[in-house]
């Protein structure tokens, strides 16, 4: 896989540079509904190919993604987690409370 293969199956999806993989899951079957030749309102053979492929790369991409559980990127992912945390015992005027 390259990088264009990765950002052709963003496109294909009509998905941004940053998403999860639970819209990637839901696109998939938006698009599949749509266009499945057996199913869809307007059958495509050559889109449902198209798609398909594009759902392995990706699901390939995201599948090989390591996760990371430390304490830091918790934090950036939920800032206000760290707000609490400085501020929960602080008082009105900074006395602790």
């Amino acid at each position: 896989m390259t990088y264009e293969d990765l950002t052709a199956a963003l496109a294909e999806f009509d998905l941004p540079q940053q998403v999860t993989l639970k819209k990637v899951r839901e696109r998939h079957r938006q698009l599949v509904r749509r266009y499945h030749p057996d199913r869809g309102a307007a059958p495509d053979n050559d889109k449902i190919r198209r798609i398909n492929a594009a759902y392995k790369i990706l699901n390939e991409y995201i599948g090989d993604y390591r996760f990371d559980f430390t304490r830091e990127t918790f934090l950036d992912q939920y800032p206000e987690e760290r707000l609490r945390e400085q501020f929960y015992d602080v008082g009105l005027w900074g006395e602790k409370g």
